[in-house]
C-alpha cells in the first residue's frame, strides 16, 4: 500500500488534480473501447503496473503486453471510475493519489462478474503532462455480479493489514 489513510497528505493545486482525474478517466474509457493507444499513452516510459497475484510488470511495452493478454479475456468489460484524489508526491513533478473502480464484464468464456476495487498511484509529470508511474490494483470483491462473492476488505482483514504495516 503507498500509504494509510492516517499519513499526512499535501493537496495538490486543483489543474493538477483535474489533470490527474482527467488521466485516470481516459485510461477507464481505453479499457471500455479496448483502444490500445489511448491506454498506453497514460503511462510513463518506466512505470509499474501490479495486479497482484504475481502480475507485476515495469515497462510501457511489458504493461501494455499484458494489458493486451488479459483483456483477450474478456468479451465485454465495463470500468467506471468512483471517488478519489491525488496529492502532493515525494519529489518535484510527482504525485500520488487513490481511485476507486467498478468493473462489470463478461468473459470471453461468457462468465459475467464484478470487480470492486482500488488504485493507489504515482504519478510523474513529463513535458507538461501528467502519466502513471505506477498503479497498484488493490481488489476488494471479485465474483459474481449479485455480490455472492467474497468481500476482501472485511473489518478483520482490514485490521490484520494495518497490523502487519505498523
Amino acid at each position: 500500500m503507498i500509504n494509510s489513510a492516517s499519513d499526512a497528505r499535501t493537496p495538490l493545486p486543483s489543474d493538477d488534480v483535474v489533470a490527474i482525474q482527467r488521466l485516470v478517466h481516459r485510461y477507464s474509457d481505453a479499457v471500455v473501447h479496448r483502444d490500445v493507444h489511448q491506454w498506453a499513452s497514460c503511462w510513463a516510459d518506466d512505470a509499474e503496473w501490479d495486479l497482484g497475484r504475481g502480475r507485476q510488470v515495469s515497462g510501457r511495452p511489458a504493461i501494455v503486453d499484458l494489458w493486451t493478454k488479459a483483456m483477450g479475456g474478456f468479451n465485454a468489460v465495463v470500468q467506471m471510475v468512483h471517488n478519489g484524489d491525488a496529492w502532493v508526491g515525494d519529489a518535484p513533478d510527482t504525485a500520488a493519489g487513490r481511485w476507486y473502480i467498478d468493473e462489470r464484464f463478461q468473459r470471453a468464456d461468457g462468465e459475467v462478474g464484478t470487480l470492486l476495487a482500488q488504485y493507489e498511484d504515482r504519478y510523474v509529470r513529463r513535458d507538461g503532462e501528467w502519466l502513471f508511474a505506477s498503479r497498484f490494483l488493490e481488489v476488494h470483491y471479485r465474483g459474481g455480479a449479485d455480490l455472492s462473492g467474497q468481500f476482501l476488505n472485511t473489518v478483520e482483514a482490514l485490521e490484520a493489514r494495518r497490523s502487519a504495516d505498523a
